[in-house]
């Protein structure tokens, strides 16, 4: 059962403010310790035993954000302080996930924004900031990590401060609250140069300086659905924020949503359970009052941005705007001749379902089939956004194979445009030549160069087309030292051409496994893709060609015996490593004619078409 909400009377006697609560999104840039400062506030509450909260990155529990280190989905979590639960919204620091954050912002009535004290705000910054600002949002200014060596505390707050006056926030720069944390040490402070022993200057700061919710109180049942979980037992799942009125269990409401056609639809709908935010999970409850985030079972065909009202009226909200995608790949079946071999769900119709399950909760993404095919156009925000989607479904079973990523064109007037975007590279100064070149030569265009220490920091407008495979140039050229961030800036219309890939690759003209004495006689003109004793189709690319030109090669080929051997005649095969291809990099690696493969075992790059004959026909057609 939950607590009876604490209301305070505004001056329009329809409107009032829970004090009891608070809705706060926590937005930051990736890498500035959002989640360990999530982690902190847990493990001071005093809400938890040692054994609840195991290792770090508590909140990121998904496999691929254990591995990768960084937040994909939002997730809520509750923490009782001084009598008020403070609804925390983790949010993604990556603008490859804005669509997570565009639309749990709607659920939070205050936002902590996060930034690292050597870094200052950084693109994702803004770009949440903008979000958060829009949806009307109180925020805070966390200053994190001032205990780096490199910290500037004080410039990054008003970095910070001129970003929120920037972004149209100035009417709240008076009042703004601040606070300045090291999440790794534990402490929250006032003055950077005095530490304390937890983290309470910052829970005081969430319940003193965040407005609690502001609620219809004596209005009919209003919610916004602003997320979908599943369940195999229940199936769907609606969260979002009571705007108005109360829910207890076994209300029936009136469901307004849309059909296919985009028409407004309303279906009478049952929720067959009722639970609440507690801690790190759910607890059922018997009522819910306006301003609660609740989790709503047994909804059958609920969907993002639905409104879910008491039966009869007809009070519905604005449905959830996102950003549209910027970059979209062509997925379709895996036809190479080993196809079926490692995956489970390998049709058309099975990844067909499968992308209509993510639609259902991924609102950034957009998927169209591709006439005269059986192949779909999937869009969304990056590459690293559809990587995501395409790695999951891997680890599901399913195999499929993925064309080269293409830009999202518009008409505006009459003309095409293409979107672009910020690019942020530090780097040390004395690499920073290289980078200059290689964005030059993609059409990016310098905005601006500061110096921090012996780093530098440029901003450049690049086109989008200009990003793709570019973080793997950067990176070579600079010896791993570069820190590379972007987000969509507009878009512009079409600029020139963007210079391809520089080499050609070596195909496999026939099956069978890879021999080290093929692979010795290739390693010196080329970098291989594959190791020995693996199997490649003919078709399979296995490495790259030290020239701007494909080249039919034999990677099976096996050395030929002699009766006769003089002594010491056989070569010692000594074979360079491989050339690691990760699913990001290889998909920013292949061009048009190329497709990877990809199933729950393998990531294989091949020629769309197979046969060397088919490739030459193709090619003096064109």
């Amino acid at each position: 059962m939950s607590p009876p909400s604490t209301l305070n009377q505004t001056e329009n006697a329809s409107l009032a403010t829970r004090e009891d609560i608070r809705n706060v999104v926590i937005i930051a840039h990736v890498d500035h310790g959002k989640t360990t400062l999530v982690d902190c506030l847990l493990r001071q509450s005093g809400q938890y035993r040692d054994t609840e909260l195991q290792g770090e990155r508590i909140l990121d529990s998904n496999d691929l954000e254990r591995e990768r280190g960084i937040t994909i989905l939002s997730k809520n979590i509750a923490i009782p302080y001084r009598g008020v639960k403070i609804n925390l919204i983790d949010t993604p620091g990556h603008a490859d996930f804005g669509g997570e954050v565009e639309r749990v912002v709607k659920m939070a009535d205050g936002c902590l924004v996060l930034v690292d004290a050597a870094e200052g705000p950084m693109p994702q910054t803004r770009f949440v900031l903008e979000k958060a600002l829009q949806a009307g949002v109180k925020p805070i200014v966390v200053v994190n990590k001032v205990d780096r060596p490199d910290g500037r505390p004080h410039e990054a707050l008003d970095e910070a401060l001129e970003l929120l006056a920037d972004l149209g926030g100035e009417e709240q720069l008076d009042d703004v609250s601040f606070v300045y944390t090291s999440a790794k040490e534990g402490f929250a402070t006032t003055d950077p140069e005095q530490r304390t022993e937890n983290m309470l200057p910052l829970l005081d700061l969430l319940v003193d300086s965040l407005p609690g919710p502001t609620i219809k109180s004596d209005s009919p049942f209003q919610m916004l659905v602003t997320t979908l979980d599943w369940s195999e037992y229940v199936g769907r799942i609606a969260v979002g924020r009571i705007n108005a009125g109360t829910i207890n269990v076994g209300d029936t409401l009136d469901l307004h949503g849309v059909n296919a056609a985009g028409e407004p639809v309303v279906r009478k709908v049952k929720p067959s359970g009722l639970y609440l935010f507690d801690n790190l999970g759910r607890v059922a409850a018997e009522t819910a009052h306006a301003g609660d985030i609740v989790a709503l079972e047994g909804l059958v065909d609920v969907e993002i941005g639905d409104t879910l009202c008491a039966v009869g009226t007809d009070d519905v909200m604005p449905r959830l705007r996102v950003d549209e995608p910027t970059l979209e790949m062509i997925f379709s079946v895996n036809s190479s001749p080993m196809a079926g071999r490692e995956g489970k769900y390998v049709t058309t119709r099975q990844i067909k379902g499968r992308l209509e399950k993510e639609l259902e909760r991924n609102v950034a993404l957009r998927v169209r089939m591709i006439e005269g095919t059986e192949a779909y156009g999937v869009a969304g925000r990056g590459v690293l956004h559809l990587a995501i989607l395409i790695e999951t479904m891997r680890r599901e079973g399913y195999e499929l194979s993925v064309g080269k990523p293409q830009v999202v064109y518009k008409t505006i007037d009459g003309k095409k445009h293409e979107p672009f975007e910020t690019l942020r590279v530090e780097v040390p100064t004395e690499v920073m030549g290289p980078v200059m070149e290689l964005v030059g030569l993609r059409r990016g265009q310098l905005e601006e160069m500061k110096q921090r220490g012996e780093y530098s920091l440029l901003r450049f407008v690049i086109p989008s087309r200009g990003l793709i495979g570019l973080r793997t140039r950067l990176l070579n050229a600079t010896r791993g030292t570069a820190i590379i961030h972007h987000r969509f800036e507009s878009y512009r219309v079409v600029e020139g051409e963007v210079p391809r890939r520089a080499n050609g690759v070596l195909i496999s003209m026939t099956g069978g496994k890879t021999m080290p004495f093929a692979l010795f006689a290739l390693q010196d003109r080329s970098e291989l893709f594959v190791p020995p004793g693996v199997e490649v189709y003919e078709g399979m690319i296995v490495g790259e060609n030290a020239r701007d030109n494909d080249m039919p090669v034999n990677p099976s080929r096996e050395k030929k015996l002699t009766n006769m051997r003089a002594s010491g005649s056989d070569e010692n095969v000594i074979l360079k490593p491989p050339r690691d291809m990760s699913l990001e990099s290889a998909l920013e690696y292949i061009e048009d004619d190329e497709l990877v493969e990809i199933t729950p075992e393998s990531i294989r790059l091949r020629k769309i078409r197979l046969k060397e004959s088919d490739r030459r026909r193709h090619g003096r057609n064109a």
